[in-house]
């Protein structure tokens, strides 16, 4: 589902992107996961936060933007969720311009790897939910998103 929310923020607020990771409670369904960006994509959609949110083998990684005031308002809700845990925050940051103005909730079904990654590769998802040094996982998650966007406009 793809929407023109990138309105800018006004000149007194100041825009932000917020990249978490979290692990399921339970193992989503496709039925719960389509309720979830059902509700994420209202929500968002009504604040002005565009983003994307991938969901692999019980872990979630979400890329939020938008001003602060509503990044901070959706956090402590995210935060207050029963449906997920330990969550982090891998980059949380002022942006000049967003990287998924499009999208309310771009989402991605991510499949888990058969087996270990061929030599010479990482598996950049896994980078994230291992919670590697600031650095690297900061790089992670620009990859991941970089990846997203290439793949969506495929």
């Amino acid at each position: 589902m793809q929407s023109d929310v990138a309105s800018s923020p006004t000149r007194t607020e100041t825009l932000q992107s917020l990249v978490y990771s979290s692990v399921a409670v339970h193992p989503f369904s496709d039925a719960e996961l389509d309720a979830l960006l059902l509700q994420a994509r209202s929500r968002n959609d009504a604040l002005g936060v565009t983003g994307m949110l991938s969901y692999r083998n019980g872990s979630f990684v979400q890329f939020l933007e938008g001003s602060e005031a509503h990044l901070a308002e959706l956090m402590s809700d995210i935060e207050a969720d029963p449906r997920h845990r330990d969550i982090r925050i891998l980059i949380d940051e002022q942006i000049s311009e967003r990287q998924f103005s499009s999208w309310t909730m771009g989402y991605h079904r991510m499949r888990t790897p058969d087996g270990p990654a061929p030599q010479g590769f990482r598996d950049t998802f896994t980078d994230l939910a291992q919670g590697a040094d600031d650095v690297i996982t900061a790089q992670a998650a620009r990859e991941l998103a970089f990846w997203f966007k290439v793949r969506s406009a495929r």
